[in-house]
């Protein structure tokens, strides 16, 4: 990448974070352009020069941060069948990617979750999409593991996908919001039993 690419690059995840980090604190509404320039050390000018609005820039950047999270589940499913390890391994180090993600980017994934529930959003759709491209992800480990045998062909998939990812972000959420205190091991052990025991176990 060239020098104007990479400066490119740069500004616009200023921009990102910036913009992430004030909405999370005082919500999109009440966030401007002006206050997202001045925290990304930016001209306002800068702004409308990557996104042509606002709504842009917070749909790119929910965007931007589920592909991320969807690119670490991959990578972390990708790395456990080198090692050779069983479908139900592959998901736990899912699981483990998840939190480790959400750590990392706990704003984010406030606003995502908080943007879930809303149905007047011009990037509803675009939410969406990203949100199915990151299940499934999982949705493929799980029908793996069902034709290798190692879970039950009544187990419903897609249901399943869903009720895992969802897990990871509200357990992630309340952990740095109520038990800041535990350390992400501590929670991936627990995350990791009830994966284990409810979803490996059905079909041993």
């Amino acid at each position: 990448m060239d020098s104007s690419g990479t400066r490119r690059q740069n500004t616009r995840r200023k921009l990102f974070e910036a913009a992430v980090t004030l909405i999370a604190e005082q919500g999109f509404s009440s966030t401007t352009v002006d206050e997202i320039a001045e925290r990304a050390g930016v001209a306002k000018g800068t702004v409308y020069y990557n996104f042509a609005s606002k709504s842009v820039l917070f749909e790119e950047l929910l965007r931007h941060g589920i592909e991320l999270l969807t690119d670490s589940l991959q990578r972390a499913a990708d790395e456990s069948a080198e090692r050779g390890g069983r479908r139900v391994d592959a998901l736990d180090a899912m699981v483990r990617a998840g939190l480790d993600f959400i750590s990392r980017y706990p704003a984010l994934t406030q606003l995502y979750v908080a943007e879930l529930w809303r149905t007047n959003r011009a990037w509803q759709s675009t939410l969406m999409q990203v949100r199915q491209k990151a299940i499934a992800v999982i949705e493929s480990v799980l029908r793996e593991a069902v034709a290798a045998g190692e879970l039950s062909p009544e187990i419903d998939v897609p249901l399943t996908a869903s009720a895992l990812f969802g897990m990871v972000l509200v357990a992630a959420l309340d952990w740095q919001s109520y038990q800041p205190e535990r350390s992400v091991e501590e929670v991936h052990s627990a995350l990791s039993r009830l994966l284990q025991g409810r979803v490996g176990g059905a079909g041993r």
